[in-house]
């Protein structure tokens, strides 16, 4: 099992010295949020928690999470990071591809991208992307996102997307990880058959369990059992060494632990409290 430390929703002052802390506690990673805006008024409704509301969301503070990740990736030489889960789909392709291969060589391939499509039509509106055709538009930004960081001349004609033969660099010197979030049958397709990986936003552990035994199923109807995947999931689970043990059975390879519910509305801590925290939590099941 591999432990990361959930960053984010959080005083911005905190993000550089918690990953620095995380790293000194032997924690493999770090995860960060990603959330754009608070519309003022919003139809969808939220699918991770129990009643649908966003008003948890309202004024909490979100870092734009690329700029987080370089950031953090600038004080720190181990730790690796991913996004938990990056609003993709509403976003321009190209532009993120230059983000994510600047990433990758400034920290030496240590990101993990995490994407997903956002549960509300407004951030495609705030954005001015059309919200029609929204998961194939996803699934060729991970074809261009892969064939942009090839170092070589690149261009696509998809469906929703046409881009010129192009190059970027400097090209990072290895693939990054696409990590698929979402619930729906169409995620969990989307992680098995395209993706590196599967990001879990909440669930019990028999729920848990019963995603990851789909995404199974399908990765090895798709012939693609053989290859590396990762599975990142935060859990109740994960305060227990029986519980661990219990996650990592089921196909849990990455275990985020936060010690905060904002669903709940919990305060955010002071700083020293939390790096006690994780320190504390490293001590007992990290090492």
């Amino acid at each position: 099992m591999r432990f990361h430390y959930q960053i984010g929703m959080c005083d911005p002052t905190h993000y550089l010295p918690l990953a620095q802390a995380a790293e000194a506690a032997g924690y493999h990673g770090v995860t960060i949020p990603d959330s754009i805006c608070y519309p003022q008024e919003a139809t969808s409704r939220y699918p991770y928690n129990a009643d649908g509301s966003r008003e948890f969301l309202d004024s909490v503070p979100f870092l734009e999470s690329l700029i987080a990740v370089t950031a953090m990736a600038a004080v720190t030489e181990r730790i690796r990071f991913a996004t938990f889960v990056y609003k993709l789909a509403v976003r321009q392709v190209a532009g993120v591809a230059k983000q994510v291969q600047s990433i990758q060589v400034l920290s030496n391939n240590r990101f993990d991208f995490g994407i997903g499509i956002s549960p509300w039509e407004e951030d495609f509106a705030v954005m001015q992307t059309p919200f029609a055709k929204r998961g194939q538009r996803l699934d060729e930004q991970m074809d261009i996102l892969r064939g942009l960081e090839s170092g070589e001349y690149f261009g696509y004609v998809g469906e929703v997307h046409n881009l010129p033969a192009s190059k970027m660099s400097p090209a990072p010197t290895q693939p990054t990880p696409l990590l698929i979030g979402g619930h729906a049958k169409a995620a969990l397709k989307r992680a098995a058959e395209k993706g590196d990986g599967w990001m879990c936003a909440g669930a019990e552990t028999p729920d848990l369990e019963a995603y990851i035994r789909q995404i199974q199923e399908m990765r090895t109807a798709a012939g693609r059992d053989h290859l590396p995947f990762k599975v990142f999931a935060g859990s109740a689970d994960g305060f227990s060494a029986e519980g661990i043990a219990r996650l990592e059975d089921i196909g849990v390879t990455d275990l985020v632990i936060a010690f905060r519910d904002v669903y709940a509305r919990e305060p955010d801590k002071p700083l020293d409290e939390k790096i006690q925290m994780l320190n504390w939590y490293a001590s007992e099941f990290v090492s």
